[in-house]
């Protein structure tokens, strides 16, 4: 019989931050290559998900400075990825979207790291999928949080 060890938040928080690091740096390393850096996939996905932006807003979302993202739009832009489109109420600004180039795009990197992972958890036992699809939801519980 196996005995269940118990852990404290405190001992399981790092033991289960590095595995998340770990295998969504596995999970980034599954994305297709391509002439995408993972910042200009980064900045399409937020725009994916956060709808229309303006420049300020998806730098803040990014974190990164302005004229950083500047160039990553300017670069993605030029791929036809994102759109350009006048702000409805502030001539000086720009709205930016993802166009159905850019969407494309985000499908097919998502494509690949879930087959990517979908092929390591194939790997293991039943068992162990049912623990990840319960420890799955309860770290969304914790991600809303």
């Amino acid at each position: 019989m196996v005995m269940a060890v118990r852990v404290t938040a405190v001992q399981l928080a790092p033991m289960l931050r590095d595995a998340i690091t770990r295998l969504n740096r596995r999970v980034r390393q599954a994305r297709p290559v391509g002439d995408l850096t993972v910042t200009q996939l980064s900045a399409l996905t937020s725009l994916e998900l956060g709808g229309a932006l303006t420049p300020r807003e998806l730098a803040d979302v990014e974190r990164v400075q302005p004229p950083t993202m500047t160039k990553i739009v300017a670069k993605l832009e030029d791929r036809g990825l994102v759109l350009r489109s006048p702000h409805p109420t502030d001539g000086r600004q720009v709205i930016l979207s993802a166009t159905e180039s850019g969407r494309a795009v985000l499908a097919h990197h998502e494509r690949a790291r879930d087959e990517w992972l979908a092929a390591r958890l194939a790997e293991l036992t039943p068992e162990e999928r049912d623990s990840l699809r319960r420890a799955a939801e309860i770290l969304q519980k914790v991600a809303r949080a």
